[in-house]
């Protein structure tokens, strides 16, 4: 298992949620990471999740 991590952040910069979670590839955290926005109601907020290596694989601006 890898480890990721994911980013949300309101339009004036406050971070609203910053979580690190597993998962085995980036295919399959990509598909966690936005089950946890839209649990959270976080869609439409700036959001970013990487991979071990910094890489983006979910982002939205």
């Amino acid at each position: 298992m890898r480890t990721y991590n994911l980013t949300v952040f309101d339009q004036a910069g406050k971070n609203l949620l910053d979580e690190s979670f597993e998962a085995p590839s980036d295919e399959e955290a990509k598909k966690i990471g936005q089950a946890r926005l839209d649990d959270e109601g976080y869609n439409e907020y700036t959001h970013r999740c990487v991979n071990p290596e910094a890489k983006l694989i979910l982002f939205h601006r």
